[in-house]
């Protein structure tokens, strides 16, 4: 009876110490916008309102120097896998609705590794954009229990069409839900959220489509920003078609998305607040990437924007808060970025990161926990490079939006602008740079995401985008 009595209860103990432990890992939310400028956010001086990520700011960590790559695809690839999107052939272009390419399912993403580590629901809520032409590439299949949002880029904000056709889901199944987007993603993260709360820790993408185009504002939003109906659109007389949500000028349309988006961020903060799971839940906010060129975005101070390897398209508004892991209310200027994500997350969440391919980013929880800076490098893509405080970008990168016809250097820290290029000054620096590109450089793939009109003009997007192969 006695051995019963011990055996029994060491096996409650052990159940104890796995709830224990299991309630002592954070819950986790990483937040993603879509096409938002360095300068729209108002922790950035912007003119645009975003009082609850301004709040979020002051009481989390403003990552200073978050760099992603300078379009959409490569940038969620990166964040999931903790990859260098080179790696799998997708640096180039967007994965277009047209497009035969996936993320290589040998790569393990972000949700497969926090499965490991018990957390039973994992969503992806909002825009994909990593695959969509076979169900091997999507959500359920890459680790999520859960999806709710779209495939494509792009859609109308309204119809959630994209190529003519609904793209709109909620797990395998079209959803014919109604109403605006970025409303949509946010109610479904607040429902989430509530779902999950008792269910031990949890794990939301909550990817926007906000604010990349087409350019469509709710009405209420456009009063924000003086939009008077009485007045033209802009867009009136052009060639495009009069989309429902245009205000008087792109900007005013910009403007009236990103707060739409920040009032949902609100939403999920304060549905956090009300389920006793602010406190070890850690939520990080970030852009994919610069910018769009005439979209009604700004890069603030920075130059360049999407599309481009200056920091007004690579260096991304970021701010992570967790209450329970570490101090907030300060400005971090570690160098650091998307493909941190897998290996500082799996470290916090207990999660082994040595079960998938090398990871090629960092753990950045020291930098983080006890405010300190580590030494590292971070490429860029295209011939771009950060090592510490200097930035080397290559001319003749293979980047076609870049127009440097000579190779430059940058103090970054002491010259974020970018306006002195110090190459000359200091040759030896230049050569180091030039000498820790090479190994990037060499990177190859044995596929490529293909070159993004490729197939376009016969292209029929299949039926309410349902993939059943």
């Amino acid at each position: 009876m006695r051995y019963f009595i011990l055996s029994v209860g060491i096996v409650l103990s052990t159940m104890m110490t796995t709830i224990v432990a299991a309630q002592s890992k954070p819950n986790i939310i990483v937040i993603v916008a879509d096409d938002l400028g360095w300068g729209d956010v108002g922790f950035h001086k912007s003119e645009i309102r975003t009082p609850h990520l301004d709040q979020f700011a002051k009481e989390g960590v403003i990552l200073n120097r978050y760099y992603v790559s300078p379009i959409c695809s490569p940038t969620r690839a990166g964040l999931m896998t903790g990859r260098y999107p080179e790696r799998f052939g997708l640096r180039d272009n967007v994965i277009a609705p047209w497009l035969d390419f996936g993320i290589d399912t040998s790569e393990r993403f972000l949700p497969q590794y926090l499965a490991e580590a018990g957390y039973k629901n994992r969503a992806a809520i909002g825009k994909w954009h990593l695959g969509h032409s076979a169900r091997k590439y999507l959500p359920l299949s890459r680790g999520f229990t859960h999806f709710y949002g779209h495939y494509n880029g792009a859609i109308d904000y309204f119809t959630h069409k994209r190529e003519g056709e609904l793209d709109w889901h909620n797990d395998w199944n079209t959803s014919y839900d109604k109403g605006y987007s970025t409303d949509l993603i946010s109610n479904e993260a607040v429902k989430c959220i509530q779902a999950y709360k008792k269910e031990g820790p949890f794990f939301l993408y909550v990817a926007y489509n906000a604010p990349h185009g087409p350019l469509q504002a709710k009405k209420e939003d456009l009063l924000k920003y003086g939009f008077d109906p009485s007045k033209p659109l802009f867009g009136e007389g052009g060639k495009g078609p009069k989309e429902k949500g245009r205000g008087n000028t792109k900007r005013q349309t910009y403007s009236a998305m990103v707060t739409s988006m920040d009032e949902g961020i609100g939403r999920i903060l304060d549905a956090l607040k009300s389920a006793g799971l602010d406190e070890n839940t850690l939520v990080l906010f970030h852009s994919d990437n610069g910018a769009e060129p005439n979209a009604g975005g700004s890069s603030g101070e920075l130059k360049g924007e999407k599309f481009q390897e200056w920091d007004g398209g690579v260096r991304s508004s970021a701010v992570v808060r967790w209450p329970k892991g570490f101090k907030g209310g300060w400005k971090s200027e570690q160098l650091c970025g998307y493909i941190d994500i897998v290996p500082t997350l799996c470290a916090i969440a207990g999660a082994p990161s040595n079960t998938g391919k090398k990871l090629d980013g960092i753990n950045i929880v020291n930098a983080l926990t006890n405010q300190q800076t580590i030494s590292r490098e971070l490429f860029l893509g295209h011939g771009g490079l950060i090592v510490d405080d200097w930035k080397l970008v290559k001319a003749n990168s293979g980047n076609e939006k870049m127009k440097n016809k000579t190779d430059v250097v940058y103090h970054i820290t002491a010259d974020p602008e970018e306006k002195t290029d110090v190459r000359q000054k200091y040759p030896d620096r230049y050569q180091q740079l030039l000498q820790k590109l090479r190994p990037y450089e060499a990177i190859q793939s044995s596929v490529q995401v293909p070159p993004y009109g490729q197939g376009r003009q016969t292209f029929k997007a299949p039926p309410a985008w349902n993939i059943k192969k």
